[in-house]
């Protein structure tokens, strides 16, 4: 019997099937630190589709000239397989004319087959921050829903604060819901836009909203996460009937971000048996991940559930025999089921079986010898202040060349490394010189490049001498420097750790360096950097 060989129990009063609806386009830009290029957001769109998403909010129509473009290319840059294009909005204004309202024409001239407008559904709202009657709230949402159905368009209705304005006023929530539903809308969105319902409340009111409407329209759900709860949110109200839920790649959003999709989908599909993407493309869930992360350039949590790097690392002791035998018994789901895999994280507490059971997933073979050698590297380079817990590519270096292994793509002969001092009559104005000699191809090469720093001058001289033989390095950048003084006592003098954060685009990792003199321990963690980039670079061809 395996544990995750189990099937999900679906209780019958759950849907059989969730929409899953992506706003990350609009919704997930909000984040602070994210401003997608137009580019950015078409690839972004096409990664979605891959993963089989149900429908891509892609912007607001006239709300500024990047959503404006972004429209206008869509067409004829995306083919989308799977998923459908949506234009985002909002109701005509107070008093206003729907056939003269400029948000609304901007809607129908976006193309898109299927619309979401955002109106208000808390009476608070609209009396306060709108300064209307409760009638007139009412009729800006049928009004605008009729005139865009009456267009040929799909309709969802984004209630705005809902589950605040169902707590005040739960007549006038759902009169302005039937005003949606009777003026055509097929989906009715129940937003929790200040983020602060918690589950059980969030279930009870969905599954009166579902048991109100009957099957006349479908219920949606659109959860933040300013409470924490964004995903179970979205479970619960799963659990009272919703038939679509609105989030993000990674819960990006403004605050705290938007409930996550990339935890929402596996819970509903592994955990309740409940489809949504398609099944054969839920593998994939883990590499988009990635690649929106390394598109928003916004290094992803690495504890993120399912598809973090550590979702499925085992930093293995007394238990390590056990999970070899047992991976089941310690992992909630299969990992390669989205996409992910299991790691086993080496500590100075490893010992033979640890490291056989590492060796074993990057496929090396070590003997006796080389085992027993590679535990005491590892202890003694622990006791240095190294810390290969973290750094996954420092690690598989040095288990390949204790198996025998170096690498042969070049060869360092030196370097040496410059900061001038202009900035002692130019603030600001410091800038730094690598030189670098190294042999590549049976050919000394001499290099020299300038950068804002050791590192980044290093790096640069270092690819300015190989990067012509090497083209797959230029897909290979860092995103994360750290430093860290290991015993502070020592002043300036102390040992310094250094890690490097890399990517390729599709993989990510990390590596390490060591020394009393920073910009070696820097040069270290950067070597290895690029060494592990050559060799997945190598793997990938």
């Amino acid at each position: 019997m395996s544990a995750n060989d189990l099937t999900p129990v679906h209780d019958p009063t759950w849907p059989s099937a969730v929409e899953i609806y992506d706003t990350t386009l609009r919704d997930g830009s909000q984040l602070e630190g994210i401003s997608l290029t137009v580019d950015d957001k078409l690839r972004i769109a096409e990664q979605l589709d891959w993963l089989g998403v149900g429908f891509i909010e892609a912007g607001w129509p006239g709300a500024n000239p990047k959503d404006d473009e972004f429209f206008r290319r869509a067409p004829g840059e995306l083919q989308l397989e799977h998923s459908t294009l949506v234009a985002f909005g909002s109701t005509r204004r107070v008093k206003g004319k729907v056939d003269s309202d400029e948000t609304l024409r901007n809607l129908l001239a976006a193309g898109t087959s299927t619309v979401c407008i955002v109106g208000k559904a808390w009476d608070y709202h609209v009396l306060e921050a709108l300064g209307t009657t409760l009638d007139e709230g009412v009729a800006m949402v049928a009004d605008s829903v009729e005139f865009l159905h009456g267009d040929g368009r799909a309709v969802f209705y984004d209630a705005e604060h809902f589950f605040d304005g169902y707590r005040r006023n739960s007549e006038f929530s759902l009169r302005v819901l039937e005003g949606a539903a009777q003026a055509g809308a097929t989906r009715l969105v129940l937003c929790d836009t200040n983020g602060g319902t918690l589950p059980d409340e969030v279930e009870r009111i969905v599954r009166e909203v579902v048991a109100y409407f009957g099957s006349d329209v479908g219920i949606a759900v659109h959860l933040h996460d300013d409470a924490g709860t964004g995903v179970a949110n979205a479970l619960a109200g799963v659990r009272g009937g919703a038939i679509q839920v609105q989030g993000t790649i990674n819960g990006y959003g403004e605050r705290t971000g938007n409930c996550n999709l990339t935890t929402i989908i596996p819970n509903l599909t592994l955990k309740m048996g409940i489809e949504t993407i398609p099944a054969d493309r839920l593998e994939r869930l883990t590499p988009v991940a990635h690649h929106v992360a390394e598109l928003v350039n916004m290094a992803l949590n690495p504890q993120a559930p399912y598809v973090g790097m550590s979702a499925f690392a085992h930093k293995a002791g007394l238990h390590v025999s056990a999970i070899a035998k047992r991976p089941d018994a310690y992992e909630h789901v299969q990992p390669d089921s989205v996409g992910n895999g299991t790691r086993f994280v080496v500590s100075e507490l490893a010992g033979r079986s640890t490291l056989t059971m590492k060796a074993k997933e990057l496929g090396l073979t070590l003997d006796g010898p080389q085992l027993n050698e590679l535990v005491d590297t590892l202890k003694r380079m622990e006791h240095e202040g190294y810390h290969f817990e973290v750094a996954d590519a420092s690690l598989e270096l040095l288990m390949r060349r204790a198996a025998g292994w170096e690498q042969q793509w070049f060869e360092v002969e030196s370097y040496r490394v410059i900061t001038d001092d202009d900035a002692f009559t130019t603030p600001g104005a410091a800038t730094t010189e690598a030189t670098i000699k190294v042999h590549v191809g049976g050919e000394r090469v001499i290099a020299t490049a300038e950068g804002n720093g050791p590192v980044n001058a290093l790096d640069a001289a270092l690819r300015k001498a190989i990067g012509g033989r090497y083209p797959t390095l230029g897909q290979v950048h860092l995103t994360d420097y750290k430093v860290r003084v290991l015993d502070t006592a020592k002043g300036t003098g102390a040992v310094t750790r250094v890690l490097v954060d890399s990517t390729n685009g599709d993989r990510a990792w990390t590596t390490i360096g060591v020394s009393e003199n920073i910009i070696e321990a820097s040069w270290q963690a950067l070597y290895d950097s690029l060494v592990y980039g050559l060799l997945l670079g190598d793997a990938a061809q």
